[in-house]
């Protein structure tokens, strides 16, 4: 059956969620064969397909090409695609107009990172009936203004934050959250006071749900987050495959 975002909301509670990202049709494929509740397309294509050194350099056009190849792997997993930095933040209408071109290339929910300060995009968004998963503590779009990519929820008033946070993208609409890099203790704090599922990367284990970046689960990422688990050295299996290739060529062996 069909996952939708109602589905991962009811998932709290019940069993763990399971979200991984996907860029494109084949790794849509093998992600929704593994029976994922969730693909993400999101905006760390970036620095793992395009070589960016951040997620700014993304665009939305690029985002929406991306997520319309996901989307036609037809998966059973719920296609959420993620708002790349500046498609929202200039407006309440910008974010709708550009939720709504997610929505037209596949997409069956969005993901904005932000939490209180941008409670009205959630709300603009999912009156239009858009499903809108939040992001709070590390929000890579904002790392220049965090001064790095550095966990959060370390001091008390970081804490405070966060909770205050969660609560407001809750209040605002959104049928689930994200929490990045945050201090384990207040990530399960926030997950015991939101009646909304918390799907965690680098937050413990505590939360509702994890999603990793498909190429650090697979070993194709140059440089793995602390929080991530590599399952398969994959780049070197495909290297070797390579090597082997160009030895037969030049060996006469192949074809």
């Amino acid at each position: 059956m069909k996952v939708r975002a109602k589905d991962i909301l009811g998932m709290k509670g019940s069993r763990k969620i399971v979200m991984i990202t996907a860029y494109d049709y084949p790794t849509a494929k093998i992600a929704d064969s593994a029976g994922v509740d969730a693909i993400l397309v999101g905006d760390s294509l970036a620095m793992v397909m395009m070589g960016m050194p951040s997620t700014h350099g993304v665009t939305l056009r690029q985002m929406l090409w991306h997520t319309e190849a996901v989307a036609r792997a037809r998966p059973r997993a719920l296609v959420v695609g993620d708002m790349p930095f500046g498609s929202y933040e200039t407006s309440e209408s910008d974010a709708v107009r550009s939720a709504i071109a997610f929505v037209r290339s596949g997409a069956e929910a969005v993901k904005l990172e932000g939490g209180s300060e941008y409670a009205d995009r959630i709300r603009a968004i999912a009156k239009v009936g858009v499903p809108v998963m939040a992001h709070i503590g590390l929000n890579p779009q904002r790392y220049l203004k965090l001064g790095g990519y550095k966990m959060r929820g370390n001091t008390a008033e970081e804490a405070r934050q966060l909770l205050k946070d969660a609560e407001a993208v809750q209040e605002a609409g959104a049928f689930a959250v994200v929490i990045e890099f945050t201090n384990p203790e207040v990530a399960a704090t926030i997950t015991k006071k939101l009646q909304i599922p918390t799907i965690c990367i680098g937050s413990g284990r505590e939360c509702d749900g994890q999603v990793l970046v498909i190429h650090d689960v697979l070993g194709l990422s140059e440089n793995v987050p602390p929080f991530a688990k590599k399952y398969v050295d994959l780049m070197s299996i495909a290297r070797e495959a390579v090597e082997r290739y160009a030895r037969e060529v030049r060996e006469g062996l192949f074809p």
